[in-house]
């Protein structure tokens, strides 16, 4: 789809990210999406991994649904990529996967059955809104550690978007806060105006 890549996520995940330079994997097992994670400990155990990790993002433009389902809540926050460069920094890590998720139907794979190898990046054709892009690892360590950093400079960042639920006066303090980190004083950090939008009500003003 486009250039970006979004992350939906919480402010405390924004400031580990600005704090440690790095996305964080984890264990996809408890997934809400039990085909999902099936999918992903079956391919563990046909390759011999020992514990699998996957970050979630989107190709998708903002919208509704990534909000509400991903994010919901003052909490939330959208961390917006440059896709390019976090590819680039994903190769730099031996065995990360970084691709986007196939969407199938039953009837498709009952036609052409998967491949092991497409089985961390598969889902069903009912999720094809979410248009996933998924960071995926996987590790043969018997003492594997709970999770994975992928190491991502500032410059991979376009901009952090606030929750459109969290109110303008306790986003202008979080936004102050984000920014105080150091480094990271130059990011563009806006609240989202996706509920409530004062150009898209003028425009009712215009038409009465």
């Amino acid at each position: 789809m486009g250039a970006t890549l979004r992350r939906y996520t919480e402010i405390p995940y924004v400031i580990d990210l600005l704090q440690t330079r790095a996305l964080v994997l984890v264990n996809p097992k408890a997934w809400d999406d039990r085909n999902d994670s099936f999918y992903i400990e079956q391919y563990a155990r046909s390759v011999g991994l020992r514990r699998t990790y996957a970050l979630c993002l989107t190709e998708a433009p903002e919208t509704y649904h990534h909000w509400r389902v991903f994010s919901h809540g003052s909490g939330g926050a959208c961390i917006t990529f440059d896709k390019e460069k976090l590819i680039k920094y994903a190769a730099k890590i031996k065995g990360l996967r970084a691709e986007s998720v196939r969407y199938r139907t039953i009837a498709q794979l009952r036609r052409k059955p998967p491949a092991t190898e497409d089985l961390p990046f598969l889902k069903r054709h009912a999720y094809t809104d979410e248009h996933e892009f998924r960071l995926f690892y996987g590790s043969t360590k018997k003492k594997a550690e709970p999770t994975v950093r992928m190491p991502v400079p500032l410059s991979a960042i376009e901009r952090i978007t606030l929750s459109p639920w969290l109110p303008r006066s306790v986003a202008l303090q979080v936004k102050g806060t984000l920014k105080a980190i150091k480094g990271c004083g130059g990011l563009e950090i806006y609240r989202s105006t996706l509920v409530e939008n004062d150009v898209w009500k003028g425009f009712a003003d215009n038409g009465a």
